[in-house]
């Protein structure tokens, strides 16, 4: 059986590209608009109000002309969702019922070996930490802690919380016996560098031990809560090659299935609050690393679902996170509601006092809309008993109503505003009407209006280019267009060039084209790329795929380009020999100047 990257056997790679449409997976991601061959959108992976991403679904490939990464629909899988190539293979496997055999989807330790300990590392401590709060005498405050915050055995289990005990080198040991490199352990997290002599310390001490996963259950940090008093209240693992803040929501990999299922999420503001939802029965919980949700998060949580319910604090710090998190989701293409909790209670409060058939019942099926928490929150920093609280009330209440861009939202909210400030709803209604005309005045002016990836600097069917190539440059790019879109061309460029391409990567990917052609595979730029598993080399594929390439090849349209090819190196040849026979003169040695001469006579000629 041929296999491919990290042994993933060919056939599984193939069922993936074929099962997922590059269109269609972008699209969970990014709006994209037809033009002409080409869908365009804002790239997700830089900050953009022009757009220069590119899909061409006939050859099922995406590239930014703005960032430069390019791929197939795995790749693209892989730069979203921040999986390694067989994580990102298998989990497109499973949404598609693809059948994985012997395979599984796990990392060769060959592949990355450094990772495959850091991951290994990780797990053992995990194991360590859950240990020693179940078993031992250091974790018996922990565990008393855990149980007055009504943790049942069962979910400690589940969620494999942990102890670290108050000591310096606990986990310095138990990695040592294991034969980790403390250096290595350092690097990826896990122990920290003492400050003023040699040797390496615990980074966690007395504390409750979360572990931190990927989306695929591997445990990659840990989040450490002070137990009483102390700062920082919680300790998180730094950010290193496995745990990136930005990329990960806690117990997602236990909620998935569940968030699939309802296509809703839950999202919270601490880890405490989602073990206590998830053993109040609501399985669909996961939260940021912190209240501050990133681009990416939502992205991820748009991947599987499309509703999220805010449920954080009931303090002004809670509602204040959730205001400012509303845009981040709802530009990920998400329906946003809020869990409404009393001022100074949290999730897990709650559930203690009131049950989790009341939690579920009045927080998540009683959440409400963006525009009514809104509402809500302005409305709590006016006094409406008196005159000047009203009326500062509606002007804001109008400016959250305003922009709505159904007439009966916009109507529903007006006479509920109406009703609590006591002015007339047709008086509202018109001051509603004079200043959605004011906004759409000044949006029109302005660039990269709400939902629209377009705006007025871009010009409507301009793809940017990359700026003028010298000619063999040029020539080598072509050359590669044509072989990628024809094994009969590669077969005529192998022959008349082989691997002589002045350009490094354009060598490299000549070779890989021989190759793979002569494993009698058909052109097909999204196969080809899955081969590869070199990010410049994708890239620069991606790019070369998005060429306009002129019509139809000949061999004399192909010779000339591999004229320019095999001119270049002569070229540079020319350039030296001339330097060699002015230094040769300046020198006074006349005899060494003509033997150059006649170098260059020969070099020109051919």
């Amino acid at each position: 059986m041929s296999a491919g990257h990290g042994n993933i056997p060919e056939h599984i790679i193939e069922s993936v590209l074929q099962q997922h449409d590059i269109v269609d997976t972008v699209s969970k991601y990014v709006h994209l608009t037809k033009q002409g061959k080409y869908m365009k959108g804002l790239c997700p992976f830089h900050s953009e109000k022009t757009p220069s991403f590119t899909v061409t679904p006939e050859r099922q490939i995406f590239y930014c002309y703005g960032c430069g990464k390019g791929g197939n629909a795995i790749k693209f899988t892989m730069e979203i969702e921040g999986l390694t190539f067989p994580e990102a293979v298998r989990s497109m496997a499973e949404e598609s019922h693809i059948p994985l055999g012997d395979w599984q989807g796990r990392e060769s330790a060959h592949q990355n070996p450094e990772m495959e300990r850091l991951l290994q590392a990780y797990e053992v401590t995990a194991k360590l930490y859950h240990f020693l709060l179940k078993n031992t005498e250091y974790g018996k405050a922990a565990m008393e802690y855990l149980r007055s915050r009504g943790f049942t055995d069962k979910v400690i289990d589940q969620f494999q919380i942990g102890y670290a005990p108050n000591r310096w080198d606990t986990l310095v040991q138990f990695l040592e016996k294991r034969s980790y490199d403390p250096a290595e352990m350092e690097k990826g997290g896990l122990l920290s560098a003492r400050h003023e002599q040699d040797g390496y310390v615990d980074r966690f001490r007395d504390r409750v031990i979360f572990p931190i996963w990927n989306r695929n259950g591997k445990v990659i940090a840990f989040a450490g809560r002070i137990i009483g008093e102390g700062q920082p209240k919680y300790l998180n693992s730094p950010e290193t090659r496995l745990f990136n803040k930005s990329r990960t929501l806690y117990n997602l990999h236990q909620a998935k299935p569940a968030i699939r299922k309802l296509r809703q999420a839950v999202l919270f503001e601490g880890y405490g609050d989602v073990i206590a939802a998830w053993e109040a029965g609501v399985q669909h919980a996961t939260a940021g690393m912190g209240t501050a949700l990133t681009e990416h998060q939502a992205m991820m949580l748009k991947g599987l679902c499309d509703e999220v319910i805010i449920c954080y604090d009931g303090d002004s710090a809670g509602q204040a996170a959730a205001l400012k998190n509303f845009p981040i989701l709802e530009a990920a293409g998400l329906h946003v509601k809020v869990g409404l909790l009393n001022e100074g209670m949290d999730p897990d409060d709650f559930i203690r006092q009131h049950g989790s058939e009341r939690f579920k019942r009045q927080i998540i099926d009683g959440a409400v809309s963006t525009v009514k928490f809104k509402l809500i929150y302005l409305r709590k920093n006016h006094i409406l008993l008196e005159e000047e609280g009203r009326i500062a009330y509606s002007r804001e209440a109008l400016k959250v109503i305003a922009p709505l861009s159904s007439p009966t939202e916009r109507e529903v909210y007006l006479r509920e505003v109406s009703s609590e400030v006591k002015v007339d709803y047709e008086t509202l209604k018109q001051e509603c009407n004079l200043l959605r005309q004011s906004l759409q005045k000044k949006q029109q002016a302005g660039d990269n209006n709400e939902k629209r990836w377009n705006n007025g600097r871009h010009k409507k069917g301009h793809i940017p280019t990359p700026n003028l190539l010298p000619a063999y440059h040029a020539a080598e790019r072509r050359l590669l267009s044509w072989m990628l879109q024809d094994a009969e061309a590669a077969r005529y460029v192998e022959d008349h060039l082989g691997d002589a391409f002045n350009i490094e990567d354009y060598a490299a990917i000549a070779a890989y084209l021989y190759a793979y052609y002569a494993q009698g595979k058909p052109p097909d730029s999204s196969r080809f790329i899955a081969s590869l598993h070199d990010d410049r080399l994708e890239k620069a594929v991606s790019s070369i795929v998005m060429m306009d390439t002129p019509g139809m090849w000949s061999s004399e349209i192909l010779d000339d380009c591999i004229r320019e090819v095999k001119k270049y190196p002569l070229q540079q040849m020319l350039d030296r020999k001339r330097e060699e026979m002015i230094a040769a003169e300046r020198s006074g040695d006349f005899l060494e100047a003509a033997q150059i001469a006649s170098e260059i006579i020969a070099l020109e000629r051919q």
